[in-house]
């Protein structure tokens, strides 16, 4: 695109304040039109618009209507097809009692969208969450993985420029419904670091995207040198699924996970230890009685690095779930002697890390 009398630039819109945080994505709902396989919402504090695309480069406004006006939406603004609820989902900007937070809304066809619910954090302390950088993980897509910027503005490291006041890094948290966020993990995802420039407000942003860039690796790219003319984007990579982790250090730990229904075959972990770590596991029923077949004396310690470790589940002698049992929901299948009670999983770890488990039906 020619603009200024020059080729030389990256524009894709220019629609001034409806295309202000423009924020684009892929449809991935089976009934989008051809002409709609891309959809975005821009503008600023009166409302967003939607938006459409064939293509990615060529973008129309979908109505001179603002699809949702109830925030403040000077940032960038998430927008995705959610494939499980079958629904698009707007993760959002807005203040409540003077503080950054976010909203979430719901649609059906991307035109019509509820009315925002405010984000709940639970016990977390009220902090300036600037952006979200929502979306959910592509490895467990009933999961949405969130990275705001937390925004610091009482604290300044260049008292001498007022155009540095405060200073901002990367949080993680999580949710399932995109209203209820688990914010346990208070410490910054990415700190500030060793270069000055990233001393300053609104930097370390997360961009909106997980992306799989090897069979063992992800990937997200973050702001760098935020007002200065260096500014970049940078990427950062994890293991997968290497966000957070069950940690025990060298004399060790456990823990036991929440009931859950063994549906499928396999036990997969995603794990690492050291030379002198291990992993040991166990299958307890509700009450934390270890299953027959199933204790920790008869499972093989784990020691290694694997992002999927796959462990057959078979042999398990349990009586048949019987009405009368409260913890019974049964669901007729029996395979490898699983029915369908609930049961933990107690994990003894040394030295490891345990970063994700899933039970498989292959």
């Amino acid at each position: 695109m020619e603009y200024g009398g020059s080729r030389d630039n990256n524009i894709i819109l220019d629609g001034g304040e409806s295309s202000e945080n423009f924020s684009p994505f892929l449809d991935g709902n089976p009934q989008a039109a051809a002409s709609e396989r891309y959809k975005a919402v821009g503008g600023g504090n009166k409302g967003l618009f939607g938006f459409k695309s064939a293509d990615g480069i060529h973008w129309q406004k979908m109505s001179e209507q603002r699809i949702i006006t109830d925030g403040i939406f000077d940032s960038l603004n998430v927008v995705f097809w959610d494939a499980n609820r079958k629904e698009y989902i707007a993760i959002y900007r807005d203040f409540l009692q003077g503080m950054r937070t976010i909203k979430h809304a719901t649609s059906k066809d991307f035109v019509h969208w509820t009315r925002g619910e405010w984000a709940d954090y639970g016990s977390a302390p009220a902090e300036q969450l600037y952006t979200n950088a929502a979306a959910p993980y592509f490895r467990a897509p009933q999961i949405y993985l969130s990275f705001p910027k937390r925004y610091v503005p009482w604290r300044h490291v260049f008292d001498d420029d007022p155009r540095h006041d405060g200073v901002s890094e990367a949080v993680f948290m999580s949710s399932r419904d995109g209203v209820h966020w688990d914010r346990r993990f208070l410490e910054a995802f990415v700190r500030p670091g060793r270069d000055p420039l990233d001393w300053v407000h609104r930097n370390r942003m997360i961009a909106t995207g997980i992306l799989a860039t090897a069979p063992d690796e992800v990937s997200i790219f973050i702001s760098r040198h935020y007002t200065s003319p260096s500014a970049f984007l940078e990427r950062m990579t994890l293991r997968t699924d290497g966000f957070v982790s069950v940690h025990a250090g060298y004399h060790g730990g456990s823990f036991i996970t929440k009931p859950l229904i063994i549906d499928g075959n396999d036990l997969v972990l995603n794990y690492a230890t050291s030379a002198v770590g291990s992993i040991q596991w166990e299958m307890l029923d509700v009450n934390g009685n270890s299953l027959p077949g199933f204790g920790v004396e008869q499972t093989k310690p784990l020691s290694g690095d694997e992002i999927e470790h796959k462990i057959r589940l078979q042999n398990l002698k349990r009586k048949p779930c019987q009405p009368a049992d409260g913890a019974c929901i049964s669901s007729g299948r029996q395979e490898n002697g699983l029915d369908a009670r609930p049961v933990r999983l107690h994990f003894i770890l040394k030295d490891a890390d345990l970063y994700s488990l899933q039970i498989r039906e292959e």
